[in-house]
């Protein structure tokens, strides 16, 4: 079977269908996972781009953002590096009302049993982190 890492903007064109051509490519390949033929991966780093360009190019609330982010999850023969820390840190921002990023920070902070240095305190409690003393 072939595989590859699918990188963000494949899955911005799939959602967004802004670009013909590439979305019909993009929904072509998430075809071709669901019917077996390929075996696709990424990683958190595409998690946070969708998640930025959602928000900044497209302008959509978190809700949306957290809703696409959690449709990735379901394509078929799709494999997620550092799943566990993805889909704590999906349920962390929906539950706390934070943005995906810090929460994957905390997330894998948590499972890590680490403390975060950060300036952002107020934030970083608010999901539970311990934080790291100056």
């Amino acid at each position: 079977m072939t595989s590859c890492f699918v990188d963000s903007n494949v899955f911005l064109r799939f959602f967004n269908k802004d670009e013909p051509e590439q979305s019909a490519a993009a929904e072509a390949l998430f075809q071709k996972a669901k019917d077996g033929e390929i075996e696709l991966f990424c990683g958190p780093p595409v998690f946070f781009e969708v998640a930025w360009e959602l928000r900044s190019y497209y302008k959509l609330s978190e809700a949306v953002i957290l809703d696409t982010l959690e449709s990735m999850l379901s394509i078929p023969h799709f494999t997620v590096f550092d799943l566990e820390q993805v889909t704590t840190a999906i349920s962390l921002a929906r539950s706390k009302g934070c943005g995906f990023a810090d929460s994957y920070i905390a997330a894998t902070a948590l499972d890590k049993g680490l403390g975060i240095a950060t300036f952002n305190e107020k934030h970083f409690k608010k999901l539970g982190a311990e934080l790291y003393q100056f």
